[in-house]
């Protein structure tokens, strides 16, 4: 069998995030956070360049070549997924309602590799339900509307998926 070469996107708090982990230990992937790429470490954060980003994903993905290993890479950026769709073998759309985004996200654990401490994580909840209720009306690479172009283009093996359900092995 192939290696997995698997893309996750979708509204924040759909789950990408979840799924991609349960893939990775389950199926003994290498994940990537794309949220880990798109942001310089600054203040305010800007995004990083796309030239820096994806020679970053090249080696990521050569990396994984050379040792024989699948990959899941998970995030909202459109652009940053188009760098890797001639590379991905199986995308997964999280098409989920902005209602349930919103509670995941509400419901969401601290992540210490995004956020420093969980109250820093917290101050932030209000602008992130916000944004992630602007889905379907924003036009920028972050958008409903941007996805849904992204999954249509896609070559390759496609799935969307409208509710976090247990679909680890499904979706490999």
């Amino acid at each position: 069998m192939p290696c997995p070469q698997i893309l996750i996107f979708g509204n924040s708090g759909s789950g990408k995030s979840t799924l991609a982990k349960a893939l990775a230990i389950r199926h003994d992937l290498d994940h990537l956070d794309l949220d880990m790429l798109a942001w310089q470490p600054t203040e305010p954060p800007q995004r990083s360049e796309l030239s820096q980003v994806n020679a970053l994903l090249d080696a990521f993905v050569e990396r994984n070549a050379e040792q024989n290993r699948g990959w899941v890479v998970e995030g909202c950026y459109t652009d940053l997924l188009e760098l890797l769709s001639e590379k991905a073998g199986h995308i997964v759309f999280m098409n989920l309602a902005v209602t349930a985004c919103i509670a995941n996200a509400k419901a969401r654990p601290w992540e210490p590799h995004k956020y420093s401490s969980k109250a820093a994580q917290d101050a932030n909840v209000e602008m992130l339900l916000e944004w992630i209720g602007q889905y379907s009306s924003r036009e920028d690479e972050f958008s409903y509307a941007a996805h849904l172009g992204f999954y249509d283009r896609f070559q390759g093996r496609k799935t969307i998926l409208t509710a976090n359900t247990d679909v680890v092995d499904v979706v490999i």
